[in-house]
């Protein structure tokens, strides 16, 4: 008597739930060149650095991140639980911007500026408003024409982010390589 082969199906994955387009909404901020890091502080209050695609500790850092996250932990416990995604930039990185020392510039711009530890800023946000693009191209004009807003009158910008609040996409454009 044969046994039939019983066939086990794989795990099945649906496909994810599709917005309607309703929320156009994009927020425009300028891209910094730096280097991706990120500051990750557990529930438990320990505190962690990384770059885009590693942890970095003051032996084995990414320009100095690791060290100034170390050198600086009380004052970033303030941002809580979580991760903390940003730009290192300034001094010694990619374009510099003409900074003395480097600095930390998050992502998320709906922080509010008043719970922002000492030496931590987020990235600037040139544009908020409906998808458009109209809307896109007037803001990198305006980056060419008026510079970085991260460093009045610096002219070698990199470009933009664009952030589309429904999907939490991020793209960016590149103005200068």
């Amino acid at each position: 008597m044969d046994n039939p082969t019983v066939l086990i199906p794989p795990e099945f994955l649906a496909w994810p739930k599709t917005p309607r387009y309703e929320n156009n909404t994009i927020i425009i901020t300028e891209k910094i060149d730096g280097t991706n890091a990120q500051v990750y502080i557990t529930p438990s209050g320990e505190v962690f650095a990384g770059s885009r695609t590693r942890w970095v500790t003051p032996e084995n850092d990414n320009y100095g991140f690791a060290r100034w996250v170390a050198e600086n932990k009380a004052e970033l416990l303030k941002l809580g639980h979580g991760r903390h995604y940003g730009e290192w930039y300034g001094q010694g990185i990619q374009r510099g911007y003409n900074k003395v020392g480097k600095h930390f510039a998050l992502f998320n711009t709906s922080r509010p500026q008043e719970s922002l530890p000492a030496g931590v800023e987020v990235v600037p946000v040139l544009y908020r408003g409906e998808n458009s693009d109209i809307a896109i191209n007037a803001t990198v004009q305006e980056l060419i024409e008026g510079g970085s807003r991260v460093t009045p009158g610096y002219m070698n910008v990199e470009g933009i982010c664009i952030y589309y609040t429904q999907s939490r996409c991020i793209v960016k454009l590149v103005i200068n390589k």
